[in-house]
C-alpha cells in the first residue's frame, strides 16, 4: 500500500501560495494534481463544486483542510498535492479556522490511499512533526516531514471494561444498543470520511472493542439509505447539517485527528 511520501510529487508541493479565499486555495491544490499529471482540470473543478455543495467539511483539523471529490474520467492515478499559504485563510469552518495547509487528494479507488490517510493523520496529531512541516521550505524538506514517524509506544487510552454490548444493559435509556456498526460520513465516502474511520478505528483498538464494532466510510446519499443498521453517524458539522434528522444519533467530531475527542463521543454514546 502506498505510503504518504509516495503519493506526494516534488511538483506537486507548493509553498508560501498566496490565496484570496477558500476557493483559490483549493484551486492551488487541485491545479497541483493536474500539474502532476494525477487528474484533469475537470477534478479540479470537482473539488470546489464539491464544497460549494456540502459546505467546509473538508477543514477536519485546526488548521488543515483535506480538498477531494469522485473520481473521474481524468483521474489517472491515486495522488495527494501539498499547498502551503502565506496567509491563512477562513473557510467558514468555526472549529478549524483558519486554514494554512491544504493537501488535495485523488484517489482512483476506495483503498490505495488509506495508508497514506493513516500515516497524515498521525503526523497532524503531533505537535512536533506538524511544526516541522510547516516550517519546512523546500519540496524536498516537506517529503522530508512527511516521512515515517521514529517508532513510539504511547500509552493506550483508558479502555471501558465492557463490550458495546454488554454496556448497553446497565446505561440510561437515551443510550445506544449497539448494533455493532458506526458510520462516517462525507460529501464522496472518499476522503474526509476515511480520514474520521481511521482515527475512530485507532480508539477502538486501544479499548479492545475492534471485534465488537465495525466502521464504514460512507457518502451522504448512502449514509441516509444504512442508518437504520448503524448505532451511530459521526461527521462533520457541515455534513451534519446536509444529513439533517436520521432516525440514529449523529455525533459531530470538529478535529478528526483528535483521538481523544473521539473518545470522549464514543463515551457518551455507549455510556460507558
Amino acid at each position: 500500500m502506498p505510503t504518504l511520501s509516495d503519493l506526494i510529487q516534488p511538483d506537486a508541493i507548493q509553498l508560501q501560495i498566496q490565496a484570496s479565499d477558500w476557493r483559490a486555495a483549493v484551486s492551488a491544490a487541485g491545479s497541483a494534481l493536474v500539474g502532476a499529471g494525477a487528474c484533469g482540470p475537470s477534478y479540479a473543478q470537482a473539488m470546489l463544486k464539491t464544497v460549494e455543495e456540502h459546505g467546509p467539511y473538508i477543514v477536519i483539523a485546526p488548521g488543515f483542510a483535506l480538498p477531494h471529490a469522485r473520481p473521474d474520467d481524468s483521474v489517472t492515478r491515486t495522488a495527494m498535492s501539498v499547498v502551503r499559504l502565506a496567509e491563512p485563510i477562513a473557510f467558514g469552518n468555526e472549529d478549524n479556522d483558519p486554514v494554512r495547509l491544504v493537501m488535495g487528494l485523488v484517489a482512483v479507488d476506495d483503498d490505495a490511499h488509506r495508508g497514506a490517510l493513516v500515516e497524515l493523520a498521525g503526523l497532524l496529531a503531533d505537535p512536533r512533526r506538524r511544526d516541522q512541516l510547516m516550517a519546512a521550505d523546500t519540496p524536498e524538506a516537506v517529503l522530508g516531514a512527511l516521512g515515517p514517524a521514529e517508532p513510539e509506544d504511547p500509552a493506550p487510552a483508558r479502555a471501558p471494561t465492557v463490550s458495546p454490548a454488554a454496556s448497553s444493559a446497565v446505561v440510561p435509556a437515551d443510550a445506544v444498543a449497539s448494533k455493532g456498526l458506526v458510520l462516517t460520513v462525507c460529501g464522496n465516502g472518499l476522503g474526509t470520511s476515511l480520514f474520521l474511520k481511521n482515527t475512530l478505528e485507532k480508539v477502538l483498538e486501544q479499548w479492545g472493542w475492534a471485534p465488537y464494532l465495525k466502521v464504514e466510510a460512507t457518502d451522504t446519499i448512502s449514509a441516509k439509505g444504512r442508518t437504520k443498521e448503524a448505532d451511530v453517524v459521526m461527521t462533520s458539522a457541515a455534513i451534519a447539517q446536509t444529513l439533517g434528522d436520521l432516525g440514529v444519533p449523529v455525533e459531530v467530531i470538529t478535529d478528526f485527528t483528535s483521538t481523544s475527542e473521539i473518545d470522549a463521543a464514543l463515551r457518551r454514546i455507549y455510556a460507558v
